[in-house]
């Protein structure tokens, strides 16, 4: 393990090294994807060109200052000494990946009566090159103690169920072998019936192979079926460049044992839609003029009684708003967030990402497993999360969105001098579940967060897994469960530091020099079991204007039980609990007055 001194902070800032390959230009107002992005003046122009380019480790890609794009970045690995770097160049504001679609206009939206509004649905029409599926070959496969068989008369294929399977995945019926692009729109014609009634789970646009990776979402979410013939278009929103995609039908789970399905595929066809931005995706927030004000997300359209109350409809990804007023007369900007990363970065490694600003996501800002060497840099991430995640089996529904995440086997990544705010869940997190994962040098340090429902999250799971020298130094926390969030949540419970059940081998996991400011719970939480041994606390500056100091294995301490806290715990020998006197908390200038020793000490930041 590397020790928490000067070896780990020298090798993050080796990772960092200034690449010495090509840089490439992006303008989102004067680029043009058919240049050759070498210069400004060649710039290109979307973050689709951005995400097929052949990049190389060491090459960066710049994007310029003032401008904002749409969509996810899929960043490539770069190797050692090399990575690639995401970055800005011009003057101005840092630019900005939005995680969502605009519906500021009037035509946007249309009324329902009784003060409910919603979004026009999107109109397609054929854009391009077809592909006839009907003449194609299509496989059945089935698992999971499923059974069914399949044979075909014609066009039509009759898909027989013995035996359902409880899972969509348990049976399905694919077919693969042609080409699809990134950005675009493609629609899948088929007629269907069933002998009895149920709904398809899902159709996916995905990769033909393992990792069975998805190449699009899908509209409608879930296809009913009854026994007459009907004719259905699916649409797929691309997000990937690929030549091995497949057409998958999940039908298990829901199919009825012993009945049988009769599909009869058309064509794949490229589209062009309207309005632009597709909602493809489940909505997690609506921004009213960059957080004036958010939506409240309901989960059924009855449900809509109050203002900003929302519903996002599964299937057809339509949103209803309880307004008294069309929505954009009320607000001039009014921002969908969707359920997808803002950079998805699983599986990568090298990366650096530098003075960029990503906002109104529904996920993760950066979210992905598997990395590496990563760096953050200099980064504003804010307003993101709440996307559905899953439903519990007692049916509740779970929402999720961290600012930045390493997920499951993570190691040598830094995150520093960012500024994070309004995130649903945590601003910062590593943790994971897969059986035998290793977290490991992680270092957070110099960053300010304020009105995060978590300022640091940590757990790993389980006893096979380890995670070894995560420091989090110099960051300063404010207003843990103040954020957009706190009070839509099913589970209200605001704290700088969460420490959720944790039963990894832990060891190294470095607490030091923070600042950690009001909260709406507490300012620390530790679940059992205690794995504290493992952790160290020390040198920070604690300040709970009242209420809970610390939550320590169910066991509450104020602040006037501080000396408490220190003898139960053995933490914080040389902490103080003290007013940070910021210089600005109204506007968010977090410098301290208390000293050196806590907090950020480099200068936020705001551009």
């Amino acid at each position: 393990m590397i020790g928490a001194g000067g070896p780990a902070v020298l090798a993050v800032l080796l990772w960092a090294a200034p690449p010495q390959g090509r840089r490439y230009y992006v303008d989102a107002l004067a680029g043009d994807d058919a240049r050759d992005g070498l210069s400004p003046g060649s710039a290109w122009k979307s973050l689709g060109k951005v995400n097929a380019a052949p990049l190389e480790p060491g090459d960066a890609v710049l994007f310029r200052r003032g401008q904002a794009w749409r969509g996810q970045l899929v960043p490539r690995s770069g190797r050692e000494g090399a990575p690639i770097v995401y970055g800005a160049y011009g003057t101005g504001d840092k630019p900005v990946l939005m995680g969502s679609v605009s519906r500021s206009a009037l035509e946007d939206w249309r009324s329902e009566g009784g003060s409910v509004w919603a979004t026009v649905e999107p109109r397609f029409e054929e854009a391009g090159a077809t592909v006839d599926l009907g003449a194609a070959r299509w496989f059945l496969h089935h698992e999971g103690g499923a059974r069914a068989e399949a044979g075909r008369s014609g066009d039509v294929h009759r898909i027989r169920a013995a035996s359902g399977g409880t899972q969509p995945h348990h049976i399905q019926f694919s077919t693969a072998g042609f080409s699809v692009r990134e950005g675009r729109f493609y629609g899948l014609a088929f007629r269907a019936r069933s002998t009895k009634e149920f709904s398809i789970p899902a159709v996916s646009l995905m990769k033909a192979g393992p990792p069975w990776t998805s190449y699009g979402a899908a509209l409608p979410g879930s296809i009913p079926v009854g026994p007459e013939w009907r004719d259905y278009v699916v649409r797929f929103r691309c997000t990937a460049t690929a030549d091995d995609a497949r057409i998958t039908l999940f039908l298990g789970g829901g199919f009825p044992d012993g009945a049988a399905l009769e599909f009869a595929p058309g064509r794949l066809s490229e589209l062009r839609g309207s309005p632009e931005g597709i909602v493809d995706a489940d909505v997690g927030n609506l921004i009213f003029d960059h957080g004036a004000a958010v939506g409240v997300k309901r989960w059924r359209a009855s449900d809509l009684r109050r203002p900003y109350d929302y519903f996002c409809d599964p299937a057809s990804r339509q949103v209803r708003l309880y307004l008294e007023v069309h929505p954009a007369r009320r607000h001039r900007s009014i921002e969908l967030a969707l359920n997808r990363h803002i950079v998805n970065q699983g599986g990568r490694s090298h990366v650096t990402y530098a003075n960029l600003a990503l906002r109104y996501g529904a996920a993760h800002g950066i979210g992905g497993g598997s990395t590496h060497h990563i760096v953050v840099r200099d980064c504003d991430v804010s307003w993101i999360g709440g996307g559905h995640q899953l439903t519990r089996p007692d049916g509740v529904p779970v929402r999720f969105g961290n600012g930045i995440e390493f997920w499951d086997d993570a190691r040598d990544n830094l995150v520093e001098r960012c500024r994070i705010w309004e995130v649903y869940d945590a601003g910062l997190t590593n943790q994971g579940n897969r059986p035998g994962n290793l977290q490991a040098n992680i270092v957070y340090r110099q960053n300010v967060l304020w009105n995060c429902e978590y300022s640091f999250e940590y757990w790993n799971r389980d006893g096979a897994s380890r995670t070894e020298n995560v420091v989090f130094e110099r960051n300063t926390c404010v207003g843990a469960g103040r954020g957009w969030g706190h009070a839509q949540r099913p589970d209200p419970n605001g704290r700088h530091l969460m420490f959720y059940s944790n039963t990894a081998r832990t060891e190294g996991v470095r607490i030091r020099h923070n600042i950690f400011c009001d909260a709406t719970e507490s300012l620390l939480r530790l679940e059992p079991p205690d794995w504290s041994a493992g952790l160290e606390m020390d040198r920070n500056l604690w300040w709970p204007p009242s209420g809970t100091m610390t939550a320590w294995l169910k066991e509450a301490f104020g602040a006037d039980r501080f000396e408490d806290y220190r003898a139960r715990t053995g933490k914080d020998a040389h902490s103080i609990v003290a007013d940070p006197r910021f210089a600005d908390a109204a506007k968010r200038d977090f410098r301290s007055a208390a000293g050196n020793d806590f907090g950020a000490t480099e200068p936020q930041r705001e551009n």
